[in-house]
């Protein structure tokens, strides 16, 4: 995938405008104003007494805000959007982004469902713009040294990840069928394809609600993907887990030919194998600063950003999958998931420029590398 490049720097920051001045986007707006990489000429949301809440409370009484987001951006000569809103959200306001010439650094997850996800790496092709999905844990350098240590344990027979606590949210989040599986896993789900280097060939889900839960679908999940070359990821995890909580990051063991990895998501990665530890070499930043900045190289780059749109539609197939599976107690091949998501962006896509780049995808296997 080549996109449209723009050059900047400290002296010149690239400019941007943040959509969504909600909880994300308060923190977005303060990793912006800690960056000297970019400058905030705005935000937007159809709530506009709260964008000026947000931008009075980061001491910008001054700024600019708006209900429509490609407009406040031509208003305040923004070159880029950082989409914070909802994700039901991410399509209608990524799409009409891109159409104006403006790349797009988005919260995950890229839409709310695959199809949705495969349109707008389709409306990245066509408008040649950058669309990438700040998946903010691959930036943890822990993260990164944990992979290096995989590599040296030769094949590896099981990864896992075991995620719990008891988090009370209110809201939408407890009324989901499935808040696990579709509010949180795809963090896990997307660094298992970073860490293993490898993409999901099946998923196997059993969902369910503990009779004290607090949410109103199913708040605990066990999944197995069988991997390329035959590795098994679990992950098994709760939202209403009192107790013993892990980390945020969840808890990772991989276990291979000679020897094993564990991390407590929280410290440094332990090696435990007759091999010699790596120095890490680790990114420099963690986060959704370290998505920032890694958006704003690929744009003065032209290189493909982890988390780029194509790169990325597998980690929420990941997330589809194991809901499909959850509900039909069967087994879900990943290519079965992708052709129904390809099938239904077909019927829904009301671009024409868009679905003849959806029509024209042979292997949708290779639409995670933009081919």
């Amino acid at each position: 995938m080549t996109f449209r490049t723009i050059p900047s720097s400290p002296s010149d920051p690239l400019r941007v405008v943040i959509v969504g001045a909600g909880g994300m986007g308060r923190a977005w707006l303060a990793t912006v104003a800690d960056s000297p990489e970019v400058t905030l000429t705005g935000i937007a949301d159809l709530d506009v007494t709260l964008a000026r809440s947000a931008a009075d409370s980061a001491g910008l009484p001054g700024l600019a805000v708006g209900a429509e987001a490609v407009a406040l951006a031509r208003q305040t000569g923004a070159q880029a959007l950082i989409n914070v809103t909802v994700p039901e959200a991410h399509h209608p306001v990524t799409t009409a982004a891109l159409f104006a010439g403006l790349p797009v650094l988005g919260e995950k997850p890229a839409a709310e469902n695959v199809s949705r996800a495969l349109s707008l790496a389709a409306a990245a092709e066509v408008t040649g713009e950058l669309f990438m999905v700040s998946q903010s844990r691959r930036w943890n350098p822990q993260l990164a040294a944990l992979r290096e240590m995989i590599a040296r344990l030769g094949p590896i027979g099981t990864l896992s990840t075991a995620f719990f606590r008891a988090e009370r949210f209110g809201g939408f989040r407890e009324l989901m069928a499935y808040p696990l599986l579709v509010d949180m896993a795809i963090h896990a789900f997307d660094a298992a394809r970073f860490l293993l280097g490898a993409e999901p060939v099946t998923a196997y889900c059993q969902s369910y609600n503990p009779p004290w839960s607090w949410y109103a679908g199913d708040a605990n999940a066990m999944v197995v993907f069988e991997m390329e070359g035959g590795t098994r990821y679990l992950y098994d995890g709760s939202w209403c887990s009192p107790g013993a909580t892990t980390s945020w990051n969840g808890a990772w063991r991989a276990s291979g030919e000679k020897g094993t990895a564990i991390w407590d998501g929280d410290h440094e990665p332990v090696l435990d194998a007759d091999v010699r530890a790596a120095q890490p070499t680790g990114p420099p930043y963690s986060g959704i600063a370290g998505a920032l900045q890694v958006f704003v190289r690929a744009l003065q780059t032209g290189e493909p950003p982890s988390g780029e749109v194509h790169e990325n539609v597998m980690s929420l197939a990941m997330v589809e999958a194991a809901v499909r599976s959850a509900a039909s107690g069967r087994v879900e091949r990943m290519d079965a998931v992708l052709e129904l998501a390809h099938a239904q962006a077909l019927r829904e896509e009301t671009r024409a420029d868009v679905r003849d780049i959806l029509a024209g995808w042979s292997s949708l296997r290779d639409v995670r590398a933009g081919r």
